[in-house]
Order: structure tokens, then C-alpha cells, then sequence
């Protein structure tokens, strides 16, 4: 009898609606974030490359637009990396550290970061538009469809891999300057380019070194390039984003100086140059912002170069 009328009362009761439980709600916003890579967010002080090196960081419009600039390419480069986890999602889950993404372990749906990065990326490129000139927008826009491309396709292409890669750094020191109109320079253009591609096959020599030998690399390209070669490539970029850096400083500039601070600033890059490679020789260059923020005798070098180029352009 008992159990009779336990059973009805089941059925008589009436339906529950479930919702997530907020935790849930609140597990995917944070992964959501996490897929973002905020971390990754420090490569766009890129953009104030160029207003820096050209002393023009000194009124609040200036800043302000920069901001906006700097904004604008952090939610670009985020939605590409919600998008490149949605699609890698099984191959991250087979891969030792990167099984721990959100979207590889199911903390985020790859549905969810599709959607996401997609309104993002549709974001950016419409605020670009209406905030910012043609060709501040028009950089943007194709920041965004190389990435997109590089994640369907050219990121499986040898070479062409690497040189995407380091061209995405390039964009993001180039924007800042077109955003404000100044005129970048060809040594600037082949110093942070080929700058950039040193960092770019420093890591992709280090991910090489350190999957050597084991299973689960994310990266199809890693077991076609061998280390040799990822080698060369990072010592040569190296070798030509020194000499370009040089060209540059040798260049006259805008301002007379009681002492050549734009030509010492020389020194100091190298030096730069030379931290960095330490970690690439041994193959623990495989975060360039780990490197970049947590290595203090780099930290110190890179406050000296800052130092000497800025009395440069403030004419002491």
C-alpha cells in the first residue's frame, strides 16, 4: 500500500524544470576567460611600439586611442584563440598539459567557444569600423582573417606556419602607429618582424626539444621540422632583427641629444637579444610572456633599453 502511494505521488508531482546550477554557469564564464588567454593579452603593448619609438605617448587623446586600440586587438586575439580550442578540442585532449583547456576538458563547450568567439571577432571588426579610421580597421579585419585561416589551414602549412605567426606580433606593432598616423619606419618594420620570428621558432624549437620522443603533440608541424633546422631559423632571425635594430638607431634623428642615446639603446638590445636566446638554446622558451615577465636580469635589460631610448626621444 505504502509503496503504491509513494509511487503516486511521484507521478502526480509536478514536473521540475532543471536549470544549470550557478556554480556550473559561473565554471563556464571562467573558462570562457580562460580560453581567452589573458596571459596572452601582454603581447598587444605591442601596439604602443611604434607611438613610443616616435615620442608621441605624451597627451590623454593619444592614450585614449591606443586604449581603444588595445582593446579593440585583445578581443580580436581572443575570439581567434576561442575558435582555435573549439576546433583542436581532440586533439588538445590528447596532449599532456593542453588536455587541461577548458574546452578540451569539457569545463566549455566547443559550441559555446565557437559562438563566443565568433560574436567577439564580428565585435571588434564593427567597433574598429565605427571608432576608428579605414585603415586601423582594415589591419584589424585582416589580423582577423589570417589567424582564422592559419587555425583551418595555414598553421599545417611548413614555414608558412612560423611566418604567420610572427606577422600577427608585426600587426599588433603596426597598428598603434596607423591609428595615429605616423609613418612607420623600414627598419622598424624588419626589426620587430624578423624580432618577432626569433620568438616564434625560439618557442616552436623549445615545444620541438621538449615532445622530442613523446607521444601526444598537438602540433603536426613539430614532427616535420626538425630541431636543426627550427635552429636556424631562430639564429637568423635573431642575426637580422639585431642588424636592423642597428640601421635603425644609426639612422639621424628627429632630435638633437647631448649624448647618442638612440645608438647606446644598441647595447642594451642586444644584450636583450642574447637573455632571450639563452632560454631558447636550451629549449625553455616555450612561453615567450613567461620569459618575457619572469625573468628579472631580461626585466632589467629591457628597463635599460626603455631608459636610454626614451632620453633619446626626449632630446636630453
Amino acid at each position: 500500500m505504502s509503496g503504491r502511494s509513494g509511487t503516486t505521488a511521484v507521478l502526480d508531482a509536478p514536473a521540475v524544470v532543471r536549470h544549470p546550477p550557478a556554480r556550473a554557469r559561473g565554471g563556464r564564464v571562467l573558462g570562457l576567460v580562460r580560453t581567452a588567454r589573458p596571459r596572452q593579452w601582454v603581447k598587444n603593448v605591442l601596439v604602443l611600439a611604434a607611438p613610443a619609438a616616435a615620442g608621441r605617448l605624451g597627451s590623454w587623446q593619444t592614450g585614449a586611442r591606443l586604449a581603444l586600440v588595445f582593446a579593440l586587438f585583445t578581443a580580436a586575439a581572443s575570439a581567434v584563440y576561442l575558435l582555435n580550442d573549439a576546433r583542436d578540442a581532440e586533439a588538445d585532449r590528447a596532449h599532456p598539459v593542453k588536455c587541461r583547456r577548458p574546452v578540451a576538458s569539457g569545463q566549455v563547450s566547443a559550441a559555446l567557444a565557437t559562438g563566443t568567439g565568433i560574436l567577439l571577432a564580428l565585435g571588434a571588426a564593427v567597433a574598429a569600423a565605427l571608432l576608428c579610421g579605414p585603415l586601423t580597421a582594415a589591419l584589424l579585419v585582416a589580423y582577423l582573417v589570417m589567424q582564422i585561416a592559419y587555425c583551418v589551414r595555414l598553421k599545417h602549412v611548413l614555414v608558412v606556419d612560423l611566418a604567420v605567426v610572427a606577422t600577427g606580433f608585426l600587426m599588433r606593432a603596426m597598428i598603434g602607429g596607423v591609428a595615429l598616423g605616423i609613418p612607420l619606419s623600414r627598419w622598424f618594420l624588419i626589426t620587430t618582424g624578423f624580432g618577432a620570428l626569433f620568438m616564434v621558432a625560439a618557442k616552436r624549437y623549445s615545444e620541438a626539444v621538449q615532445m622530442e620522443g613523446a607521444e601526444g603533440a598537438t602540433r603536426a608541424l613539430l614532427t616535420q621540422y626538425t630541431t636543426g633546422y627550427l635552429r636556424f631559423v631562430w639564429q637568423l632571425a635573431a642575426g637580422t632583427a639585431v642588424l636592423g635594430y642597428c640601421l635603425w638607431a644609426l639612422e639621424a634623428g628627429p632630435v638633437e641629444t647631448s649624448l647618442p642615446w638612440r645608438q647606446l639603446s644598441v647595447a642594451a638590445f642586444v644584450l636583450g637579444v642574447l637573455r632571450y636566446a639563452v632560454f631558447a638554446d636550451r629549449g625553455t622558451a616555450g612561453a615567450p610572456e613567461d620569459v618575457v615577465l619572469r625573468d628579472r636580469p631580461l626585466a632589467v635589460i629591457g628597463l635599460a633599453w626603455a631608459a636610454l631610448y626614451g632620453m633619446s626621444v626626449a632630446g636630453l
